[in-house]
């Protein structure tokens, strides 16, 4: 087997970051996307909350459960035959380690490799440390963290102030040493991130986190430059209208990742 139609382990993840290749990841939500991201070059598929947002029309990722996010794992896997599939924690299936631990039981029996979970408050950090001696591989995500969204009133860009930008640095370094595999920064000013991703032992993948992480990830309606019914982030990029199709979309987008072209300044904070 060619070495790029190889699937991508976790392991891998950390390969990739020693070779200095950044990761291209993109959500999901179906079979159909899912292939045609997969066979295209993406290497992570994530299955996001955010089908909350642009899949189930929600103004947040709040309302998604359990069994929304097990029906579209199985779905997105059912699309795959490279990419790592990652898959949301939903809001409060991470409130207790046994919660996290029968939820992403679901959704790694429904097809997924990894979960992913927001914050590094005590409790989260207990539930990765539980699911992580469980054989669970773990993604971590910090910055702007959407099932916070209440708390923080709003989308807002996080780590802009002193005090929160060492708290963001000492969260990733925790999240690493907890057991994660992996660490989404999200709305994260660049220079930050940059920081966190050179001191960071685990791969970084940057949304609205500038082109220093060690790979990207977007919204796939966002990718295609599709009106979610939501205000558009300063960090998107339309590559629809340069790939002329779904697929040559999604290559353009794996490509702008690898080479370092996307994010540009203007996409970043």
């Amino acid at each position: 087997m060619d070495t790029a139609d190889r699937p991508i382990t976790v392991p891998g993840l950390a390969e990739a970051r020693q070779a200095g290749r950044r990761l291209a990841m993109l959500t999901a939500y179906d079979a159909g996307f899912a292939r045609v991201c997969d066979a295209n070059g993406v290497d992570l598929i994530l299955v996001g909350d955010s089908l909350g947002m642009v899949v189930q029309g929600h103004d947040s990722t709040l309302p998604v459960s359990v069994e929304d996010m097990a029906y579209h794992v199985a779905a997105v896997a059912r699309g795959l035959r490279r990419a790592l599939l990652v898959a949301d924690l939903p809001f409060q299936a991470d409130a207790t380690p046994e919660r996290a631990l029968d939820a992403a039981t679901r959704l790694l029996q429904a097809g997924a490799g990894m979960v992913k979970l927001e914050g590094a408050g005590p409790h989260k950090l207990a539930a990765i440390r539980f699911l992580a001696a469980r054989e669970i591989p773990v993604s971590a995500h910090l910055g702007l963290t959407p099932q916070s969204v209440l708390r923080f009133g709003g989308y807002k860009v996080q780590g802009r102030e002193a005090a929160a930008a060492a708290q963001l640095r000492a969260d990733a370094l925790a999240v690493a040493e907890a057991g994660a595999s992996l660490l989404v920064l999200e709305c994260v000013p660049s220079a930050l991130a940059a920081e966190i991703t050179a001191a960071s032992p685990i791969p970084t993948i940057g949304i609205g986190a500038g082109p220093h992480c060690d790979g990207q990830v977007l919204v796939l309606h966002d990718m295609l430059g599709l009106d979610t019914g939501h205000r558009r982030p300063k960090f998107v990029k339309d590559f629809l209208a340069e790939g002329g199709s779904v697929a040559g979309a999604v290559r353009a987008y794996v490509a702008a990742v690898r080479g370092g072209s996307f994010p540009g300044p203007e996409h970043a904070y």
